[in-house]
């Protein structure tokens, strides 16, 4: 979904936000601020456990209340209700399936009586219009809000491999930070709710495109009995480290800037022989994946930019006016 920002939001976002300066690399040292985790499904059992292993206080609620009791014994208190958790945090992390649910969870049985002075952050995915509602919301209730998109699954949840994205409340980002940062990298994206959910699907939808293409090649591989472990591990996985690291940046300069000019071969080039949809079908492998983005090249070819570098098929995806 598109995140309609006015210029002034979009300036400020990018001035006093940039995310290289605020990446955490290590946890503060600062006092750790009391936590309330709403939800203990696998990843919220993760971040409370994390946060245990950091000496944080930490107060869990689950609707299934068994779910809390391995965290109890290394140590979090259990709460009874919502507003009970909450009444115990500084900052409380929600992290439920359903966006839907969490204003309802927030409100229920005083909970938003509760919620005055405190941090609420939001890691439930969502959209950015959800985001910027719910922070409506949250700030009606007395508290600030941060929207958080976790870039990692449970398993790696307090490694350096794992980092999650914040937007919303700048100053409660910086006070929670001694909470925030002990179950990951910390990126502070901008004080618009609605950046973290926004950036987290953008980066899922680069993954999934890479899991797309992973999954016709293995089935091109596999209608020939090759090895797929072999060719992932040996050709497709550095082949596609030095495309990301070679190719990618180049291309975002050129769908920032609108300048799609080709360095290397242009996109009519490309499109002049289809050799990969005619390989996939005669070994009997479906287009189904691939087919779609190749409509695209030959749409944008067909409009005239032939010349033009692969970058520019996003014009096809979303169109804007050139900058000057």
């Amino acid at each position: 979904m598109a995140v309609e920002n006015s210029a002034e939001n979009a300036a400020e976002n990018t001035a006093e936000n940039s995310v290289a300066d605020s990446v955490a690399h290590t946890v503060r040292e600062t006092t750790r601020p009391s936590v309330a985790v709403l939800g203990l499904g696998d990843m919220g059992t993760a971040l409370a456990t994390a946060l245990l292993a950091a000496g944080s206080p930490v107060t869990v609620w689950n609707r299934t209340a068994h779910k809390a009791d391995g965290l109890v014994e290394k140590g979090a208190r259990r709460a009874e209700s919502p507003a009970g958790a909450i009444a115990a945090g500084e900052v409380v992390i929600v992290c439920i399936l359903d966006y839907a649910d969490v204003a309802p969870l927030l409100a229920a049985d005083g909970a938003g009586a509760a919620l005055k002075g405190r941090v609420v952050v939001n890691v439930t995915n969502g959209s950015p219009a959800e985001a910027r509602a719910l922070a409506d919301r949250v700030s009606d209730l007395g508290a600030d809000y941060l929207d958080g998109g976790i870039m990692a699954v449970p398993d790696i949840i307090g490694t350096p491999s794992a980092f999650v994205l914040y937007s919303g409340a700048k100053d409660a980002f910086e006070a929670s930070r001694g909470a925030l940062d002990t179950f990951a990298r910390s990126v502070y994206l901008g004080t618009d709710p609605g950046l973290a959910p926004l950036n987290d699907l953008a980066l899922l939808g680069g993954m999934y495109g890479m899991f797309g293409g992973f999954l016709h090649a293995a089935a091109l591989l596999r209608s020939a009995d090759g090895d797929v472990t072999a060719f992932t591990r040996d050709l497709l996985v550095p082949w596609l480290r030095a495309m990301a690291e070679n190719q990618l940046p180049e291309m975002a300069a050129q769908v920032d800037s609108g300048d799609y000019g080709a360095t290397g071969s242009n996109l009519a080039m490309q499109v002049s022989h289809d050799a990969i949809g005619d390989v996939s079908r005669a070994q009997g492998v479906s287009t189904e994946l691939f087919g779609p983005l190749w409509e695209l090249m030959k749409r944008r070819v067909a409009d005239g930019h032939g010349q033009e570098s692969f970058a520019g098929v996003v014009e096809l995806l979303h169109a804007r006016e050139r900058r000057a």
